[in-house]
């Protein structure tokens, strides 16, 4: 069973998914691969209670040292991804290139399309506490961002303060 509540940030309503063994989403309302929220049952959980101080504090300017439960979904690829967003630091970037390079390193290969590593990180289900919104260009721009451009650029100055 899926459970979830909404969450009003100051980028607007988002909404907060888990089951039995950890978060499985975090989405800004409309943001591109949305889920059907016919499959939630919109009741309170610990893990979204957790989840809410997470974001609470964060919205507050500080810096949470810890994660709610996980429970990603995804391909052994995406998995590698996600799991490289959340090495990245806070107020730090890393551009996609970059995160391909990480990944051609652990699987011995010499290069790693960043179009590929692209893929993955805008199909990261948990925005914001998965940091997808810390990877940009190779040359700094800002490209893509499944909750939209504005929250991207919006995060990053958030971090950068």
């Amino acid at each position: 069973m899926l459970f979830a509540q909404r969450y009003d940030s100051p980028l607007g309503e988002m909404l907060l998914a888990c089951d039995e063994a950890g978060l499985v989403g975090v989405w800004f309302e409309g943001q591109r691969y949305f889920p059907d929220r016919g499959a939630f049952q919109f009741v309170s959980h610990p893990i979204l209670t957790q989840t809410v101080k997470w974001l609470d504090d964060y919205f507050k300017g500080l810096k949470p040292a810890y994660l709610p439960p996980l429970h990603l979904r995804g391909s052994d690829f995406q998995l590698e991804v996600w799991s490289l967003l959340c090495e990245i630091p806070y107020g730090e970037q890393i551009s996609y290139s970059e995160l391909g390079r990480k990944i051609a390193a652990q699987r011995g290969l010499s290069s790693m399309s960043a179009q590929a590593v692209g893929g993955a990180v805008g199909r990261n289900p948990i925005s914001i506490l998965i940091p997808c919104h810390r990877v940009v260009g190779a040359n700094g721009s800002l490209t893509g961002y499944a909750g939209g451009l504005e929250r991207k650029e919006w995060l990053l100055a958030w971090e950068n303060n």
